[in-house]
Order: C-alpha cells, then structure tokens, then sequence
C-alpha cells in the first residue's frame, strides 16, 4: 500500500507499538509513573497497563488492516485512533512525561489526517495503479 493510507498504517504500528511499551512500563516498573497532585484517572496502574497492552495490540492490527488494504479498516482506524487521542489526553494531564504523550498525540492527529483529509487522493493513486 503506499501514499497516505500506507503512511498512516505505518504510523498507526508506531502508535500501537507505543502505547504497548507504555502497558509493558506500567505493568512491570510499578516505579515508573509517578502519580501527580492531581492523579491518575485509574486507580490500578497494573490494570492499565494491561488494558493499555491489549489496546496497543487492537492499534497494530487496524494498522496491518489498512497496509493490507481492507475497506473496513479505514472507518474502524478513524475511530480506535480518535479513542486513542482522547486516552492519551488524558495521560497527558496526569503524567511527569509531557513529551512523550504529546509525540503520541501528535502521530494521532496526523493519522487522522491522513484518513479524513487526503482520503481521495489516495484513492484516486490506487485507482489508478491497478
């Protein structure tokens, strides 16, 4: 698959990559999140991280739905990304890692971007490959 869908299946394993390596941190560096003044928005670090493992998995196989080039995967990518944003937002004001949490939101967006705003183009491009 190449153009946007391409680029955004690519980034939608990173995204997932990324939020599994944050389920892994939080399920075995119990150390590692440190809870701020305002604290997490779960009450079992473990638990999330879990949950965050198993979300990151669902991430990757929308991303290999879209390189595989599968008409569902586009509106089902649009809507795990678009959770995903909003799952990060929120470990974005709870979090010591700012940056970290912003790179992942800003992969979101683009993501999103490439599925909504350059959809026709890439259509078009593989329209005209085959």
């Amino acid at each position: 698959m190449a153009g946007w869908i391409g680029f955004a299946g690519m980034l939608m394993l990173i995204i997932g990559g990324i939020d599994m390596f944050q389920g892994l941190i939080a399920i075995f560096e119990d150390e590692y999140f440190v809870v701020t003044r305002s604290g997490y928005l779960v009450f079992d670090l473990t638990a999330w991280g879990w949950v965050m493992l198993i979300w990151g998995a669902l991430l990757i196989l929308a991303g290999l739905a879209l390189l595989a080039g599968q008409g569902w995967a586009r509106w089902f990518t649009i809507v795990v990304v678009s959770l995903n944003f909003f799952a990060q937002l929120g470990f974005l004001g709870n979090s010591n890692y700012p940056l970290w949490a912003l790179t992942a939101l800003a992969l979101n967006v683009v993501v999103l971007y490439a599925l909504t705003a350059r959809w026709s183009e890439s259509k078009a491009e593989i329209t005209s490959m085959q």
